[in-house]
C-alpha cells in the first residue's frame, strides 16, 4: 500500500527519532555504573575536571582515583601535567561535570553517550541520503545503536566518540557540498555551452563560495583537536574533495578537467578546507594560551626561534616546542599491554579491549553455584555486525571496481581514512576500541549491500521480497547477539561462567 504524504513526512523524522531514541537509551541506562574510573578514564576525566578549573590539565597525586571516585574531586596539584593528546575531548568531558558535579560517574560520562546517540542520528541521515531511502538510513542508524564497541565507547568517558562524531560531521558536510558543487558547474558549463554552441568548454568555474567545505573544515579542526588521527580525515577528505571536483568537470564535459580540477580548483579548496581547520585546532588550545600554568607555557621564553621564525609570538613557539615532544611520544609509544591489538588483526576481530573487570560478592544467590559473580566491560563489537561489515567492505571494493558508484567510494573513504593510516604503525601500542570511528561506515557499508539485496523497485518478481527477507534475517540475529552481549557491554553483574560463554575466540580472554 502506497504511504500517503502525511505518513511519509512522519516516517522521514520519526525512523532516524526512534533508532537515535533507541541508541540513547541502550547508552544511557545505569550509566553511572561502575562507580569507578575506567581504563583511561583515569586519564580523561581527571585531565577534563582540573581543565574545567584552571585551563590546563594539572597533574595529581598518589591515591588521586580513590579520592575523586568518593567525591572528594578538588584534590589535583598546581603543576602542570604532561599529556599528550589536545585539549577539545576532555573539555566535551568536562562540560557534563561542569553540569552535574563530577560526584558520580554518571555525570563525568554523559556527554560521551550524548555523543554516541548523536552520531548515531547522523549515520541515519548519511545512510539515507546515500541509498535514498529512509528505511536503509534507519538500518544503518540500527546496525551502530546496537553495535558493542559504539556502546562501550559511548559509556566510558574517552576520547574516540568525540573524534568519530566530528569526522562524520565533516563527511555528512561534504555531502552537502557535493550536490551544491554537482550542480553550479552543470549550470555553468551549460551556459557556456549556450553562449558558444559547438564548442566544448576548456575550463569550468573556479568556486569560492563553498560553505559546507568550509564547516567540513571546522568539524576536522575539531577532530584533529580530539585525537591527532583526525589529522588523517582531513588529509583524506582533501584529497576526496579534489577527485570528485576533478570527475564532476570530466562528467560535464570539460576539456581539461584533470588540470581544471586540480590546479585551478584544488588550491582553492585547500584554502577552504585546512586553514579553518588550523584555526580551530588552534582555538581548542585557547585555556593553555589564557593562563601561565600549562605545560611548557613559557618554554619558548628561555629558548625563542631565531631568523626567520622569531617574529612567531612566543606562545605559539612554545606549543609547537610542546607538539614536537608529543609527536615523538606518539611515535615511539611501543609499551607492552595485555589488550594491545595491531591494526591489521582488527577486521578478524582478535583482540578487543577488557575496560573494566570485577570479582563481587555476588549479590544474586544463583552467581555462588556457578562460578561467583563477574562485572566486566569489553569493547568487543557485534560479532555478526563487525564480520559481516567486513565482508560488505570487501563486496564494495569488487562493487566499485565494475561499477565506479560514487556513494561506494564515499564509504570506503570513510573506512580508508580511519583504518588505513594505523597499518603504518605496526610496532606503537594501538587497541581494538580505535575501531569506534570505523563503526559508522561498517553501518553504511552494510546498508549498501542491503540496497543491493533489495535490487531496483522495477526488478524481476520476488527480487526484492527475497532481498527484504534477508535483511529482516539478519536485523534479527544481530539483535540477538546484541541483546546477548549487552551485560558485557555495561558492567551488569552476571555469573563466571556466562562471563565465559561470551568469550568466543580464545584471544578474547
Amino acid at each position: 500500500m502506497l504511504r500517503t504524504p502525511a505518513r511519509a513526512r512522519l516516517w522521514w523524522w520519526g525512523g532516524p527519532a526512534l533508532v537515535t531514541l533507541l541508541a540513547l537509551v541502550l547508552r544511557v541506562w545505569n550509566l553511572g555504573s561502575p562507580h569507578a574510573l575506567v581504563f583511561d578514564e583515569t586519564y580523561y576525566v581527571k585531565d577534563a575536571f582540573s581543565l574545567l578549573h584552571l585551563g590546563f590539565e594539572a597533574k595529581w597525586p598518589e591515591g588521586a582515583n580513590a579520592s575523586f571516585e568518593a567525591g572528594d574531586t578538588n584534590v589535583f596539584l598546581p603543576q602542570a601535567a604532561y599529556v599528550v593528546h589536545p585539549p577539545l575531548g576532555k573539555w566535551i568531558i568536562a562540560l557534563g561535570m561542569l553540569a552535574f558535579g563530577a560526584g558520580d560517574a554518571w555525570a563525568w560520562r554523559i556527554t560521551t553517550a550524548l555523543v554516541g546517540a548523536g552520531a548515531v542520528l547522523l549515520v541515519t541521515v548519511i545512510g539515507r541520503k546515500l541509498t535514498g531511502s529512509t528505511m536503509l538510513g534507519v538500518v544503518a542508524g540500527f546496525l551502530m545503536a546496537i553495535d558493542g564497541v559504539a556502546i562501550v565507547m559511548s559509556r566510558v568517558a574517552l576520547l574516540d566518540n568525540s573524534l568519530m562524531l566530528c569526522i562524520l560531521l565533516a563527511l555528512l558536510f561534504v555531502l552537502y557540498d557535493r550536490e551544491r558543487m554537482q550542480a553550479r558547474i552543470a549550470l555553468a558549463v551549460a551556459a557556456r555551452r549556450a553562449a558558444h554552441p559547438g564548442e566544448p568548454p576548456a575550463w569550468g568555474p573556479v568556486v569560492w563560495s563553498r560553505p559546507w567545505v568550509l564547516a567540513a573544515g571546522v568539524a576536522l579542526g575539531a577532530a584533529s583537536a580530539v585525537k591527532w588521527s583526525g589529522a588523517y580525515a582531513l588529509a583524506g577528505v582533501g584529497i576526496y574533495l579534489v577527485v570528485t571536483d576533478m570527475l564532476a568537470r570530466r562528467r560535464a564535459g570539460i576539456d581539461g578537467w584533470f588540470v581544471d580540477g586540480m590546479l585551478r580548483q584544488g588550491p582553492v579548496a585547500f584554502l577552504q578546507l585546512v586553514p579553518i581547520a588550523l584555526l580551530t585546532y588552534l582555538a581548542s588550545w585557547t585555556g593553555w594560551f589564557v593562563t601561565e600554568g600549562g605545560y611548557d607555557r613559557g618554554a619558548a621564553a628561555s629558548s625563542p626561534a631565531t631568523g626567520f621564525w622569531s617574529w612567531v609570538p612566543l606562545p605559539l613557539q612554545s606549543l609547537w616546542q610542546y607538539h614536537q615532544s608529543m609527536y615523538s611520544f606518539h611515535v615511539g609509544l611501543t609499551s607492552e599491554h595485555g589488550y594491545a591489538a595491531p591494526a591489521w588483526t582488527w577486521p578478524l576481530l582478535l583482540r578487543p579491549t577488557f575496560m573494566h573487570w570485577l570479582k563481587t560478592d555476588g549479590g544474586d544467590a544463583g552467581c555462588a553455584l556457578d562460578g561467583g559473580c563477574v562485572q566486566a566491560i569489553t569493547s568487543v563489537s557485534n560479532p555478526l555486525i563487525w564480520w559481516g561489515g567486513m565482508a560488505a567492505a570487501l563486496f564494495l571494493v569488487y562493487r566499485f571496481a565494475r561499477t565506479r558508484d560514487w556513494r561506494i567510494a564515499f564509504v570506503l573513504t570513510g573506512l580508508a581514512v580511519t583504518y588505513l593510516p594505523w597499518l603504518l604503525y605496526g610496532e606503537r601500542t594501538i587497541f581494538q576500541f580505535y575501531t569506534v570511528v570505523m563503526i559508522p561506515f561498517v553501518a553504511l557499508a552494510l546498508a549498501l549491500v542491503a540496497r543491493d539485496a533489495l535490487g531496483p523497485r522495477d526488478g524481476p518478481p520476488g527480487r526484492r521480497a527475497n532481498g527484504a527477507a534477508a535483511i529482516v534475517v539478519f536485523l534479527v540475529v544481530a539483535t540477538l547477539i546484541s541483546a546477548f552481549f549487552y551485560p558485557v557491554w555495561t558492567g551488569m553483574e552476571i555469573s563466571y561462567q556466562f562471563w565465559i560463554m561470551h568469550n568466543w575466540l580464545p584471544t578474547w580472554v
